[in-house]
């Protein structure tokens, strides 16, 4: 399984391609920014890895914290976190809570201090707007993420099935090595 820096890496190098391929796809450079900066947020700060004390939850740094229920309830390498789809959807939806939150606690602290009347059915006509009217910027958004996370995943399955790969030929290195002191022994018993 590659390190924390392999991954970073493998973030890096892929990086030119993902741009390259959006911008021949979609021939926008909003649409090639977006998805190139959430294909580095995805592989960087919000991939598979949260589920440790990996680099990327250390990038959370003073807030990193807001992680730790998510690795106490998630094995590491786990379906839920290493899954396509299903992993980056559940870091979404984890963090989108999060900053629910911290939007909640926000707007009660405006409220209490500048009487700011932030009220639920005003942030959520905000949230409403913004969802509906950048559906394809959002879309862009998970696209991005997703592909990020998935760099990580599919080198860490290549990482595993290399290692097994070795590990079978060692194994099957020791047997026949094995059978051939046990023939060297019997061709010479059977000399004497």
């Amino acid at each position: 399984m590659p390190s924390g820096r392999t991954h970073d890496r493998i973030t890096y190098w892929c990086l030119p391609f993902i741009v390259g391929g959006t911008a021949w796809v979609t021939r926008s450079p909003a649409f090639t920014l977006i998805i190139g900066l959430s294909f580095l947020v995805g592989g960087l700060m919000l991939g598979p890895d949260l589920d440790i004390h990996s680099v990327q939850y250390k990038r959370w740094g003073p807030i990193r914290w807001i992680w730790l229920p998510y690795q106490i309830a998630l094995p590491h390498r786990s379906h839920f976190s290493h899954g396509p789809i299903i992993g980056t959807a559940l870091r979404v939806v984890y963090l989108a809570l999060w900053i629910a939150l911290f939007t909640f606690a926000g707007a009660m602290v405006l409220n209490a201090v500048w009487d700011a009347k932030l009220t639920w059915p005003s942030i959520r006509a905000v949230l409403q707007y913004v969802l509906t009217h950048y559906f394809g910027q959002w879309l862009a958004i998970l696209v991005g993420l997703e592909a990020g996370a998935m760099s990580h995943s599919i080198s860490d399955a290549m990482g595993s099935s290399f290692v097994r790969k070795q590990s079978n030929r060692k194994k099957s290195a020791r047997r026949h090595s094995g059978r051939k002191k046990t023939k060297r022994k019997k061709s010479s018993r059977r000399r004497s």
